[in-house]
């Protein structure tokens, strides 16, 4: 890390940990005001079914605690690994997956509590001890809250692998997000485009350094699916010349077209690696895109339901063109996935309703 990013990292901490502890109070005195005024919505007949602001007010206060835990046991485990040396550098990676591994399956836990947040994966995740011994690099596709944590719990808890994650570079404003991915292998992906390669450069060199029980985390789409972003992506597509791609992301109606710089780059050192390549895709939190379809949707009544599938790193095409033609066929596996179940769940509301 260079100087000049050590200032900012430090000056970004001192905006946002003192930050946070000004909103738990707030966030404290929402939940007393909101279960105050439950009472009253009674009377007045305009009790809310899923009982929405007391939950959201709840998990807010819940979120905001355990940051500030987070920040001060990662502060903690610094102070713990401080100096040189091989041998403090691997404690320090050790002990943040291990924090990072507890904060994440306390979250998820208060989440299946408060939003009846239920996770169904097919086929299931292999326990510790029976995956292959290569590294690998997990494509995921992006949609709905909260999918990007079910994700890396279930690889680092569930799997037992350590996640290496590529995320947006504001979320560096969560202060124990910052801190504790601060001490891991990742890369923030910054708000402007990538001109000069750095960001895929960086991705690329994550993927090639993979090693046994690690996994890379990339969501080649750049953000969460909403209607709105699909229909940007394929005008854009259509501006820069690129029609095939652009034919065919009108086909695929459940995905975003992936942006492909960064997979790409993340491929080729996969290849190198030879880390597999995993993809991951689900359903049940994509169609929450707006506050108005999160209100509505508390508490979940379906489960987020998810599949994956390997490909081994030897059928990982070496060429570019071919490559970027393959991993737009898995994206359409992704899409065909998706589209089979919604096809399931209209079905099944159907049968329900005669």
């Amino acid at each position: 890390m260079s100087r000049k990013a050590g200032i900012r990292d430090v000056a970004r901490r001192c905006v946002t940990v003192p930050a946070l502890v000004v909103l738990i109070p707030l966030a404290c005195a929402v939940l007393i005001t909101t279960v105050a005024l439950a009472p009253l919505s009674l009377f007045a007949g305009r009790r809310e079914r899923g009982w929405q602001p007391q939950r959201l007010a709840l998990y807010a206060v819940v979120y905001l605690v355990a940051d500030l835990v987070g920040v001060c046991a990662a502060l903690v485990v610094r102070l713990r690994c401080l100096g040189g040396g091989q041998r403090r550098k691997e404690r320090l990676v050790a002990l943040n997956y291990r924090l990072l591994a507890r904060l994440l399956g306390f979250l998820v836990a208060c989440s299946q509590r408060i939003f009846s947040v239920r996770v169904e994966v097919d086929p299931l995740i292999p326990r510790p001890g029976t995956r292959s011994p290569d590294g690998m690099v997990v494509f995921a596709r992006h949609a709905g809250p909260g999918d990007s944590i079910l994700l890396v719990h279930g690889l680092l808890c569930d799997a037992g692998l350590r996640p290496q994650v590529v995320l947006k570079e504001f979320l560096r404003w969560d202060p124990c997000l910052d801190m504790v991915l601060g001490c891991l292998p990742h890369c923030f992906v910054p708000r402007h485009a990538d001109t000069d390669g750095h960001t895929s450069r960086a991705i690329g060199a994550l993927a090639a350094r993979l090693r046994p029980g690690e996994a890379l985390v990339v969501f080649p789409e750049g953000g969460n699916f909403t209607e709105r972003r699909r229909t940007r992506s394929i005008r854009w597509l259509v501006r820069t010349g690129q029609l095939r791609r652009a034919a065919r992301a009108r086909r695929q109606h459940h995905v975003l077209p992936p942006r492909m710089a960064g997979p790409l780059a993340a491929l080729t050192g996969a290849r190198g690696a030879g880390a597999d390549v995993v993809f991951v895709a689900h359903t049940g939190l994509d169609h929450i895109d707006s506050p108005s379809r999160l209100w509505h949707s508390i508490p979940l009544r379906k489960p987020v339901r998810a599949t994956w599938w390997s490909v081994p790193a030897r059928a990982i095409p070496p060429e570019r063109q071919a490559r970027e033609t393959w991993l737009t066929d898995q994206w359409s596996r992704v899409d065909a996935w998706i589209a089979q179940e919604w096809g399931e769940g209209a079905a099944s509301a159907r049968t329900a309703s005669s």
